[in-house]
């Protein structure tokens, strides 16, 4: 017998676009399907919620197999601004909201952001340097009483 997904929940460890879009789209994706959805963002993930850095995320061109160009390319000056610029093109074609407005979305959808107590308190963040749609800080262990529940899956990004 199978079994229905009831939740998702999302770790994000990395503010690449490539990684920040494929937990926002995931996460958006569970709550069109009427699955409960979080996201919990830890260390350099953190910059998706951070009111000054969210709209400068940037694609990772180094150390980046799936960017299929030798590393010494990715590490030319300029190389990441044009990786960043042409994703961003592509991504507004398919008409893909920027983070700040899928953040948005995520949050009027009924999806959970949360943030790392300890990776808030080792960058010496304040809670008003988050965006106002974060439903809290939590530490990893009340994080990971929420995925105390039947039918719960955990992905790590």
């Amino acid at each position: 017998m199978a079994t229905t997904v009831k939740k998702m929940l999302f770790i994000l460890s990395k503010a690449t676009i490539e990684n920040v879009y494929a937990a926002f789209i995931m996460a958006n994706g569970a709550r069109m399907e009427g699955i409960e959805s979080e996201i919990f963002f830890t260390f350099f993930g953190l910059e998706a919620i951070q009111k000054k850095k969210l709209e400068h995320l940037k694609v990772a061109t180094v150390g980046n197999p799936a960017m299929h160009i030798p590393t010494m390319l990715g590490g030319l000056p300029g190389m990441e601004a044009f990786a960043t610029k042409m994703m961003k093109k592509e991504m507004e074609k398919l008409d893909m909201p920027p983070v700040g407005e899928f953040l948005e979305i995520l949050s009027d959808s009924g999806a959970k952001l949360w943030a790392c107590k300890l990776a808030v308190e080792m960058f010496h963040l304040k809670e008003e340097d988050l965006i106002d749609d974060i439903d809290g800080i939590l530490t990893i262990g009340d994080f990971y009483n929420r995925a105390n529940t039947e039918d719960c899956h955990l992905l790590f990004i």
